[in-house]
């Protein structure tokens, strides 16, 4: 179970498990809190739990309610909730129901969560039987800061669908002499820090005057960093193309991909990047150095140091062979690291440890 199907690495990941899991062994149902979104595409059958306004109000009491008879009425042996939202919703309901084996899911290193949030979910959690982390860093959070058990933790990476490694049609056509620096991220959150790409962007075209910044994401902070560009005169060299589906075509248009977020678990826009070969330049925060080892499969620069930033890239731009050795040790190690079919096998045996401890 998740919050909803809007486009964002958390929504994208729920919706390639939910179609990786191995259904001849497992009857997987789906539930959301609220069924809006691009990724509803295709999944079919998801059931909506919607709250209301408020996790705390009238209405998201009755919904539990029913979420935890609908959970009754199926026999469902496993509740895996998958974000902080659907944390707070689905493992109540999974325990009033009586159902055997209950997950929740840490999904983002929880230091810019508000304390009330923090504590919410910590009471939750101690109802469940584990929590999954996609990184060994936010479950080191979890245990020092919220008091979680290590037994009670289990790391579990995102996973990569086959089709993330396949050589696919560039979105944006290749040209002669034009390098493309990228980021991928939505526009919602400061946490992303946008501002620190652009910035740095400013510097490199002055010495680029062919290179092109492209941003592909969307949010209430896009007018504020389309204006941003403006000021800092990049003029038509920031390329917002806004909220895409096709991130395998998009990476296939850029030569780096670059991430200046001042917190992550686990990117999924670094493991894409690594999947497509494209060498990234991120911030050494939170779980990144868990997907990048600095020199070999990318680059990692201390965050918030435009200067490391604008290093790091400048040298990429001007060593073809540099950004294509760094590509293709990335793409080995995600391929081998991150697998959907290796990822959705660390979940099916998780599901069945748990189960055998209950007997």
């Amino acid at each position: 179970m998740t919050n909803s199907l809007e486009t964002g690495g958390g929504e994208r990941q729920f919706t390639t498990l939910a179609r990786g899991l191995d259904k001849t062994s497992l009857s997987v149902r789906l539930g959301c809190l609220r069924n809006e979104g691009a990724f509803a595409d295709g999944l079919g059958g998801i059931v909506e739990f919607r709250p209301g306004g408020s996790l705390l109000g009238l209405q998201s009491q009755r919904a539990r309610l029913s979420l935890s008879r609908y959970l009754r009425k199926h026999d469902v042996a496993v509740a895996n909730s998958f974000d902080f939202y659907s944390n707070l919703m689905l493992i109540p309901a999974a325990r009033l129901a009586g159902v055997r084996v209950v997950l929740g899911s840490h999904r983002q290193l929880g230091d810019l969560m508000s304390w009330p949030r923090f504590w919410a979910q910590r009471c939750v959690f101690q109802l469940c039987d584990r929590v999954i982390c996609n990184s060994r860093t936010a479950a080191n959070y979890l245990h020092r800061r919220g008091g979680v058990p290590e037994s009670k933790l289990t790391v579990i990476p995102n996973g990569l669908p086959d089709s993330v490694f396949r050589q696919t049609r560039p979105a944006l056509p290749r040209i002669s002499g034009i390098h493309r620096i990228g980021m991928i991220a939505r526009m919602n959150h400061p946490a992303k820090n946008h501002a620190a790409f652009l910035r740095v962007a400013a510097r490199i075209a002055q010495k680029y005057p062919q290179a092109e910044f492209v941003f592909v994401g969307d949010g209430p902070l896009r007018a504020g960093l389309e204006e941003t560009a403006r000021v800092l005169g990049l003029g038509k060299q920031a390329m917002f193309l806004g909220e895409r589906r096709d991130v395998s075509e998009i990476l296939a248009s850029l030569d780096v991909s670059v991430l200046t977020s001042i917190s992550e678990s686990l990117s999924n826009v670094i493991m894409e990047s690594m999947a497509a070969g494209v060498p990234v330049v991120a911030a050494r925060v939170g779980g990144n150095p868990e997907l990048i080892q600095d020199g070999l499969t990318g680059v990692l620069v201390p965050s918030g140091d435009d200067d490391a930033l604008a290093v790091a890239l400048t040298t990429l731009l001007d060593h073809g062979d540099l950004r294509a050795a760094l590509g293709a040790r990335a793409k080995s190690e995600a391929k081998s690291k991150f697998g959907l079919r290796r990822v959705c096998a660390q979940y099916e045996e998780l599901y069945r440890q748990v189960l055998s401890e209950k007997g």
